[in-house]
């Protein structure tokens, strides 16, 4: 069993969990609310702009070229991710822009940024795996899933796309190799970074779906 599969029986309880979540179901069968859908989106939108640093700062903290240009190959990706969102979600589903960050997705980015800035690379690889891993199998449930004339369609299909699969088994790679040179406290701090962030995965659909917001 390689270092990223017992990652994955960790989080098992967490995953099963996202997928019996209303938001999941209801984005599978269509009927999810669309004021719904929309606060997921510009939360989303939000997220990937700061996914994208915590990838840079990995990139930056790296010792091996390759491992360097594969973080910024992914920081990028998430950057134009986020672009895709804004010129075709945000138009497709009437989406207005959001500048303020709800509960789930401020606890999530803060989370990402300050452990891809104070925790060994290896850690930060971890932290943000769930985003790459969790997405991509979720995504094939609900591909798999999903009525044809799902009204949330063109979101779907990003996710359980080719390009995605391959970025997220790139990811994967890159994971176990950290993890093989990382020293067992390390390989510790790991499994903690890729449960919390499991978990905020989690929470970040519930915020959309019950429409979270701060107090005041």
């Amino acid at each position: 069993m390689t270092f990223t599969e017992t990652l994955w029986q960790d989080i098992r309880p967490i995953y099963q969990a996202i997928l019996e979540h209303g938001f999941v179901e209801e984005l599978t069968d269509g009927s999810l609310a669309t004021p719904t859908f929309q606060y997921y989106i510009q939360q989303d939108a939000l997220y990937l702009a700061d996914f994208s640093r915590a990838l840079s700062q990995l990139a930056a903290r790296s010792v091996d070229p390759d491992d360097m240009l594969q973080f910024t190959d992914f920081a990028r990706n998430a950057i134009l991710v986020e672009r895709a969102l804004h010129e075709t979600y945000f138009s497709l589903y009437k989406i207005a822009p959001e500048t303020a960050k709800m509960p789930a997705c401020f606890a999530y980015t803060n989370y990402l940024l300050a452990t891809t800035s104070l925790q060994p690379l290896a850690v930060g690889a971890a932290v943000v795996l769930p985003c790459f891993w969790i997405y991509r199998e979720v995504g094939k449930v609900i591909y798999q899933r999903a009525v044809p004339e799902n009204p949330y369609r063109a979101w779907i299909d990003t996710y359980a796309g080719d390009a995605f699969d391959q970025s997220v088994t790139a990811m994967l790679n890159l994971t176990n190799r950290l993890a093989a040179q990382a020293s067992p406290t390390e390989q510790a701090a790991m499994r903690e970074a890729f449960r919390v962030s499991s978990r905020l995965e989690w929470y970040f659909w519930n915020d959309a779906y019950t429409q979270n917001r701060w107090l005041v």
